[in-house]
């Protein structure tokens, strides 16, 4: 592995995964034949399913599971508490002080890039989120959404 990427021990990479540099990887799992892009950062308890792509400056925190087949485009960001705090009691938080909220991004989604995906949402199977949305709800599959807050434009159809 390159100098320039941080791959913890913890880590439970597939086959196959193409890691970019600039990278930081810790107590995540990375599915077999995913590429991630260069200055991405995937935190522990994290899942990555078989297939996707990560692309660059994308932060992928704590209890994120995303499914297989997914693409997530540059600077995507995952929140995974609904109220942040920096403090308990005047005292710096620890882990103990909060409760990791979940999301999940379902089979064959895509986000596009500069999009922000709030905490316990799912997004469905073959969604896709359009470029700078805030997605603060679920998105129902196959549906196009877009905007802050994203909304419902329509669904995705077979023909084109």
């Amino acid at each position: 592995m390159s100098e320039f990427a941080c791959i913890a021990p913890s880590v439970k990479l597939g086959r196959n995964v193409k890691l970019s540099q600039f990278i930081n990887l810790y107590g995540c799992e990375i599915g077999d034949d995913t590429k991630i892009g260069a200055l991405v950062e995937i935190q522990k308890n994290a899942r990555v399913g078989r297939c996707c792509k990560i692309s660059s400056h994308t932060f992928v925190c704590e209890g994120v599971d995303i499914e297989d087949n997914v693409f997530i485009g540059h600077s995507v960001t995952f929140i995974n508490d609904s109220y942040p705090r920096a403090t308990t009691a005047g005292a710096l938080q620890t882990e103990a002080d909060w409760k990791v909220e979940k999301t999940l991004v379902k089979k064959g989604a895509s986000i596009g890039s500069g999009s922000t995906i709030l905490s316990k949402v799912t997004i469905g199977e073959n969604a896709i989120v359009g470029a700078g949305s805030v997605v603060t709800k679920d998105v129902p599959a196959s549906a196009i959404v877009a905007g802050n807050p994203a909304r419902v434009l329509r669904f995705v159809t077979e023909e084109k």
